[in-house]
C-alpha cells in the first residue's frame, strides 16, 4: 500500500478530491432519499397503527396537534357565532391535508373551552408529515389555520410537535458544532504534537466525512437507508478519522525519531500503525454493525449505513494521509512551539503503570467499584418519548400548552390512544363506554363523522392522563387490550404512538440478547486472531461491555433524572430515553471503545513476545500507549460535546453519553483496569489451546 500510495501522489490527491467535491455536490440530494419510518412488522401495536392508518388515513403514531384559538374581544364560545367561529377555524385544518379534527362543536364536551369561555382548542391528528400524503403538512396547517383566523382573534399551535420544533437540528447548528469540534481538536493535537503536523489529521477529516456521506447517497438506491445517518456521520466521522490519522502521523514521527529517512518513515508507519489502523476501523465498524441483528429495520438501516464511516476513515488514513506525510511532514513538523520529548515513549506513563502494578488488587478492586457504583442509575432506565415537561417551556407553542393544562387537562393529550373496533355502531359504543371506564383515562373522543366511522370499522380517540413513557400511560394501552378483547365484530385493536412504542421496546430489547451475542463473538475471533489469547479476548469483551454500564447510567442519572442537565444545557429531566437511542449508543460504544483495548492490549502484546515478561510487557505497552489512547479519547470527547451544543435533546443525549463514555473506557479501563487484571492473571493472559491456534491465521494486525 505505501509503494503504490507514494507512487502515485497526485493521482491519490487528485482522486480525493474528486471524491470529495462530489460529496459536497451531492449532499443536497441526501434528505428526500432517507427513510423516516419506525417500522416493527409483526408486534401487536405496529399492526394495530397499520390497519387504522390504512383504514383511516391518519398517522396514529405521530403525535396530535392542538391549536388553541382565542376569540375576538366580545365573543365567548357561550354564544352560536362564537362557536360557529372556532369550529370554522378548526375545521381550515383539513385543507391542509387527510385529518382528523376534534372541537367543541363536534363532541360537545366543554373540556374543550378555556378562560370561561374566551378560548377554545382542539385536536388535530395528521398523517405523518415526512412521507406520503401527509408530507410537509406541518408546514401547511399552521398557515391553514392562521388564513382562517379572522381580525381580533389568534390562534397559535401547540403540542409535542411544535414544542420539540423550538429544539430542532438545523444545518447552522451542525456546522457551528463541526467548527467548534475542529478547533477543540486542533488545540489537543497541538499540544500533543507541538508543531504544526497538528493540522493534517484535523485535513483528513474532511473527506473522510464528505465521502462517507457519497457512500450512503449511493446506498440510497439499493436499501432504505435512515434519516438518522447524516447524523451520525456528523457524529462519530470527525472524532474517527481524527483518531485514527494521529496514530499513523505519531507512529511516522517515531520512525523519523531513529533516523530514518521521510520516505522509509512513512513506510514503517504504514506497514505498523496502518494495520493498527484497520483492526480499529474493523472493530469499529463490527460494533456499529451489530445493530444489523435486531428485527427493526430502522436500526438495520443504521447499521448498515453507519459501517460506511470507519470504513472510510481508515482509507484516507492509509492512502491519502501517507501522501501528505511524504509531502509536507517535515516541512510541518520542522519549528516546535515549545520543546517535545519522545512523541511515543512516555516516562510519566511508565511511572504510572509501575504504580498500578505495585497497587494491582486496589486498582483492580477500586477501577470495578467505579464501574459498579455508575452503572445502577441504569436499572432504572424508561425508553419511550421524553416528557413534555422537558422540552423548552418558554415560546408561543409552550405558553400555548400551558393554557390547555391550566383548564384541567392532561400532557398525555398528546399521545391520544387510537381503538378501532369491527363490529359497527354497538361494538363502537361499547368500546367507548368501557375505554371511559378504564383507570388512567381522561376522556374518550368518538362521533359518527366518516373520520371515524368506514362501513363496520369504529374509531375512537382516548386520551389518557399519563403519558406514553410512563409506566402508568402504557399500562393504560395494555389495559385496553385486555378489557375490549371480547367485543362484538371481534377484539379491538389498540394503536397509537405508545402503542407504537412499546412495540418498537419490545422488538428491540426482545432482539438484544442476539445483537451482544453476534457483536461479542465477532469481536473475540477478531482479538484471538491479534492477541493470540483466549484469556485477553474474553477480558477485553467484558470489559467493554461492564464499561457501556457506566455511560448508560450517566444517560439515565444526567438526562432521565436531570441530575445536572438543567444546569449545564437548561434542560429539565426527560423522563425516558428514546427507545432507539441506547441501542444505537451500545453499537458505536462497544467500536470505539474497543479500538483502545485492541490498540493497549497488542502492544502490551508485543513488548511480551519481545521480552516474555508480563511484568515488563505491561509497563512497556502502557509507557507507549498511554498518551496517545489518553489523546484519542479526549478528541473523541471534545467532538462529541461540541456537537452537543445543537439544541435537539436527541442528539445532546446522544453526544453527550458517548463522549463520557469514551472518556470512562479511557482513563479507568484503560490506564487502570487493564493493566492491573492483566498483572493479576500472569502467565494465564498467553494462554492459547494448540487445537484453537491451528484454526485461526497468522496475525495480520500485529504492529
Amino acid at each position: 500500500m505505501a509503494e503504490f500510495v507514494l507512487k502515485h501522489k497526485v493521482l491519490v490527491i487528485l482522486a480525493w478530491i474528486l471524491v470529495a467535491f462530489v460529496g459536497f455536490k451531492t449532499m443536497g440530494q441526501l434528505g428526500p432519499r432517507l427513510d423516516y419510518n419506525y417500522t416493527t412488522p409483526g408486534h401487536v401495536g405496529f399492526e394495530a397503527n397499520r390497519a387504522i392508518r390504512t383504514r383511516f388515513g391518519l398517522d396514529p403514531e405521530f403525535e396530535a396537534e392542538i391549536p388553541v384559538l382565542t376569540l375576538p374581544q366580545g365573543l365567548t364560545m357561550a354564544s352560536p357565532q362564537g362557536q360557529a367561529l372556532a369550529h370554522k377555524v378548526f375545521e381550515a385544518a383539513r385543507t391542509s391535508g387527510p385529518v382528523t379534527v376534534q372541537d367543541y362543536t363536534s363532541t360537545q364536551d366543554p373540556k374543550f373551552i378555556l378562560e370561561g369561555g374566551r378560548a377554545a382548542w382542539a385536536v388535530v391528528s395528521i398523517p405523518n408529515p415526512d412521507y406520503g400524503p401527509g408530507k410537509g403538512i406541518e408546514d401547511r396547517l399552521p398557515k391553514a389555520l392562521q388564513a382562517a383566523t379572522p381580525a381580533g382573534a389568534s390562534l397559535q399551535l401547540t403540542g409535542y410537535a411544535p414544542m420539540l420544533s423550538n429544539q430542532g437540528p438545523n444545518a447552522k447548528n451542525m456546522i457551528q458544532g463541526i467548527v467548534l469540534g475542529v478547533i477543540l481538536a486542533f488545540v489537543v493535537l497541538l499540544l500533543v504534537y507541538g508543531s504544526l503536523i497538528a493540522i493534517l489529521p484535523i485535513l483528513m477529516s474532511a473527506p473522510s466525512m464528505l465521502a462517507a456521506f457519497l457512500c450512503v447517497l449511493g446506498l440510497t438506491h439499493v436499501t432504505q437507508v435512515s434519516y438518522f445517518i447524516p447524523h451520525m456521520i456528523v457524529l462519530l466521522s470527525l472524532g474517527i478519522s481524527i483518531d485514527f490519522s494521529l496514530m499513523l502521523v505519531i507512529r511516522w514521527r517515531e520512525e523519523r525519531e531513529k533516523g530514518l529517512p521521510n520516505t522509509a518513515a512513512v513506510h514503517s508507519a504504514l506497514r505498523s500503525a496502518g494495520r493498527a489502523i484497520a483492526l480499529s476501523g474493523l472493530t469499529a465498524a463490527v460494533g456499529l454493525g451489530s445493530l444489523i441483528v435486531l428485527p427493526v429495520p430502522f436500526l438495520r438501516s443504521v447499521g448498515i449505513g453507519s459501517m460506511v464511516i470507519p470504513f472510510i476513515a481508515v482509507c484516507v488514513s492509509v492512502t491519502l494521509l501517507p501522501v501528505c506525510l511524504a509531502l509536507m511532514g517535515p516541512a510541518l513538523d520542522r519549528y516546535s512551539l515549545w520543546r517535545r520529548g519522545s512523541t511515543i515513549y512516555s516516562p510519566a506513563w511508565e511511572r504510572w503503570g509501575k504504580f498500578v502494578l505495585r497497587h494491582q488488587w486496589k486498582a483492580a478492586i477500586l477501577g470495578l467499584a467505579f464501574l459498579a457504583l455508575t452503572s445502577l442509575p441504569a436499572a432504572h432506565m424508561q425508553t419511550g418519548m421524553a416528557f413534555i415537561g422537558a422540552l423548552r417551556q418558554d415560546g408561543p407553542a409552550a405558553a400555548a400548552f400551558h393554557r390547555v393544562e391550566a383548564a384541567g387537562v392532561p400532557t398525555g393529550v398528546s399521545f391520544p390512544i387510537w381503538v378501532m373496533t369491527h363490529g359497527g355502531e354497538p361494538a363502537a359504543q361499547r368500546a367507548a363506554t368501557i375505554a371511559g371506564a378504564t383507570p388512567g383515562v381522561f376522556k374518550v373522543l368518538s362521533s359518527a363523522t366518516p373520520d371515524f366511522r368506514k362501513d363496520q370499522d369504529a374509531l375512537i380517540m382516548v386520551i389518557p392522563y399519563a403519558e406514553g413513557a410512563l409506566p402508568q400511560g402504557k399500562a393504560v394501552v395494555t389495559a385496553l387490550r385486555a378489557r375490549l378483547a371480547g367485543l362484538p365484530g371481534g377484539p379491538a385493536q389498540v394503536g397509537g404512538a405508545t402503542a407504537g412504542g412499546m412495540a418498537f421496546s419490545e422488538a428491540v430489547y426482545g432482539g438484544f440478547p442476539l445483537l451482544l451475542t453476534v457483536v461479542s463473538l465477532a469481536t473475540m475471533v477478531i482479538l484471538l486472531i491479534s492477541l493470540r489469547s483466549v484469556v485477553l479476548a474474553v477480558k477485553a469483551v467484558l470489559l467493554n461491555i461492564i464499561s457501556l454500564g457506566s455511560a448508560f447510567g450517566f444517560m439515565v442519572f444526567f438526562w432521565q433524572q436531570g441530575h445536572g442537565s438543567q444546569l449545564i444545557y437548561g434542560m429539565p429531566a426527560t423522563g425516558a430515553i428514546r427507545m432507539w437511542l441506547p441501542s444505537i449508543v451500545f453499537a458505536s460504544l462497544f467500536g470505539l471503545s474497543m479500538d483502545y483495548e485492541v490498540f493497549v492490549l497488542s502492544r502490551i502484546r508485543e513488548e511480551y513476545d519481545r521480552t516474555g515478561s508480563t511484568q515488563e510487557a505491561i509497563v512497556g505497552g502502557l509507557a507507549r500507549t498511554g498518551r496517545l489512547v489518553t489523546c484519542a479519547a479526549l478528541i473523541l470527547m471534545v467532538t462529541f460535546l461540541s456537537l452537543s451544543i445543537d439544541p435537539n435533546q436527541i442528539v445532546k443525549i446522544q453526544a453527550s453519553t458517548l463522549a463520557v463514555g469514551v472518556i470512562i473506557d479511557a482513563v479507568v479501563i484503560r490506564t487502570l483496569l487493564v493493566p492491573a487484571l492483566v498483572s493479576l492473571m500472569g502467565r494465564w493472559n498467553w494462554w492459547m489451546p494448540a487445537g484453537l491456534a491451528k484454526l485461526l491465521p497468522a496475525r495480520p494486525f500485529v504492529h
